[in-house]
C-alpha cells in the first residue's frame, strides 16, 4: 500500500504511540515526522487547534487531531476492523480508551510529585486504577478482548512502557501481584508493532525528560545513577 498518511509526532507522546502502533498491525505505510512541542513551527500551530500531538495528515492541508478519533478513523478505513462489532462491547472498548488515558494522567502526577508524599499518594491513585483493570482482565487471553488484538491493546502498550523505565531506577508498587495486568503488559511488550512505536533512544530520552522535572522521581533517578556510578 502506498504512503498517504503523515503522522506528526513528539519522541515520548504515548497517544503518538497508539496511532503508530495501530497503523504498523495494519501494515499501513506511513510517514513519521517529530516537532519539538517547546518550540512549535507555524505550520503545526495553524493545523492543530489544540496545539498537541498526534496529528493524522490524510491529505492536503487535512489533518485529524486527538489520538481518539484518529484510532477511530484508521480503524474504519484500513482493513479489518478491530474495534468489536457488538455496540455495548465497542462502547465498552472506547471506555478502557478513555481509562488508559486517565491513566496517562495519573503517571504525569506520579513523575510531577514534588515530594515522597506526594509520590505515595499519586502510587496509591495509580495503584488502585490497575486493581480495577486487574479485574476487567481474562486470566488466560493475551490481549484485552481475548486472543483478538484491539485498539484498548493499542492504548495501554505506551502506559506499561512508562514502568518499564520507571522500574529500571525505582521499586513501585503499582503493579506487584496483579497476575492478569502482569501477563497483558508482557505479551504487549513483546510484539513488534509495540516495539517499534518509539525510537531505540526512548528509555534515555524518557530518563532526560524526568531530570529536568524538579520532582521526586528526578530525585530517584538521579540517586540511583549516582549510586550506579559509585559501585562501577
Amino acid at each position: 500500500m502506498a504512503t498517504s498518511l503523515t503522522l506528526v509526532s513528539h519522541t515520548l507522546c504515548p497517544y503518538v504511540q497508539r496511532a503508530a502502533i495501530l497503523l504498523d498491525e495494519k501494515n499501513q505505510l506511513f510517514e513519521r515526522i517529530y516537532i519539538d512541542l517547546a518550540n512549535k513551527p507555524a505550520w503545526f500551530k495553524r493545523v492543530s487547534p489544540l496545539g498537541k500531538v498526534p496529528l493524522l495528515k490524510i491529505a492536503d492541508n487535512n489533518y485529524l487531531f486527538e489520538s481518539a478519533p484518529i484510532l477511530e478513523y484508521l480503524d474504519e478505513t484500513i482493513g479489518v476492523p478491530f474495534h468489536p462489532q457488538d455496540p455495548a462491547e465497542r462502547a465498552r472498548h472506547r471506555a478502557y480508551i478513555e481509562f488508559a488515558s486517565q491513566i496517562l494522567n495519573a503517571i504525569g502526577t506520579l513523575y510531577n510529585a514534588k515530594d515522597q508524599e506526594a509520590f505515595r499518594s499519586a502510587e496509591a491513585n495509580l495503584r488502585s486504577k490497575f486493581e480495577h483493570l486487574e479485574t476487567a482482565l481474562s486470566p488466560d487471553a493475551p490481549f484485552f478482548s481475548g486472543k483478538d488484538f484491539s485498539l484498548v491493546d493499542c492504548a495501554f502498550a505506551p502506559v506499561f512502557r512508562y514502568f518499564d523505565v520507571f522500574e529500571s531506577f525505582t521499586h513501585l508498587t503499582v503493579l506487584d501481584d496483579l497476575k492478569n495486568t502482569k501477563n497483558w503488559r508482557v505479551e504487549l511488550a513483546s510484539r513488534p508493532s509495540v516495539q517499534r512505536a518509539v525510537k531505540d533512544t526512548y528509555a534515555e530520552d524518557l530518563k532526560h525528560f524526568l531530570h529536568k522535572r524538579d520532582s521526586w522521581m528526578s530525585e530517584l533517578l538521579r540517586a540511583h545513577e549516582t549510586a550506579t556510578a559509585a559501585a562501577e
